[in-house]
């Protein structure tokens, strides 16, 4: 079981490297790189996107009615997500230093930058940025909770769980009770290997960050 697991954690290596790969090729096709975190368009790219743009006039006139009905609905749910921000927040600084677990960044999950893109009107980009945080927060919570799980119950389910958060594969394998304390022991003490493992994440060269040639024209 731990051969196989440790083989699904390669395997997830793998893709986040091929992931990687694919973003830097967007990069020099779009032609944007990274400077200080945010993304900086060549002079040319800008002008096409201007000339793509579409206005705000032509947006209203082509939205459709069911999408105008459900606009209050869809912004509404911003509150509740905003409070659940704040208190999973509040939530992890208090009882996560109690517990003595690595704290989640934030910042590495609600990532809200689809608004600076030119060539989005202001319409499309509330909603990107919407989007954005509102998924952001959503990634954000889980990963609070998954640790959570791995330090009160690191047990797997009876049942199969369609895409379970990246911690539940090295959890203790459901009915399995031998040594049980034990093992929850070492699956707290993993945790604290993981603050390590984001430490040294940290060093590591940002994506795209070398400038394109043109990229300050």
């Amino acid at each position: 079981m731990n051969q196989t697991i440790e083989s699904l954690k390669s395997r997830l290596r793998s893709v986040e490297r091929d992931l990687e790969a694919r973003l830097i090729k967007s990069c020099r096709q779009f032609e944007y790189s990274l400077v200080n975190g945010k993304a900086v368009f060549t002079r040319a790219a800008r002008k096409r996107h201007a000339e793509l743009k579409k206005s705000l006039v032509a947006t209203l006139a082509d939205a459709r009615v069911r999408n105008l009905i459900a606009a209050p609905f869809i912004y509404a749910v911003f509150f509740p997500i905003a409070v659940l921000d704040v208190f999973v927040s509040m939530y992890q600084a208090i009882c996560f230093r109690l517990w003595r677990i690595p704290l989640v960044r934030r910042s590495e999950y609600v990532i809200v930058d689809r608004h600076r893109l030119p060539y989005l009107n202001a319409i499309q980009k509330l909603n990107c940025a919407y989007c954005g945080y509102a998924n952001g927060v959503m990634s954000y919570v889980s990963e609070v909770a998954a640790r959570t799980e791995q330090y009160w119950c690191p047990i797997k389910h009876a049942l199969s769980v369609k895409q379970p958060h990246g911690r539940y594969l090295s959890f203790i394998e459901y009915g399995d009770a031998n040594d049980l304390q034990n093992r929850i022991g070492e699956q707290r003490d993993a945790l604290c290997c993981d603050d390590q493992q984001d430490t040294s994440n940290t060093k590591r060269t940002p994506i795209c960050e070398a400038p394109l040639p043109t990229a300050a024209d």
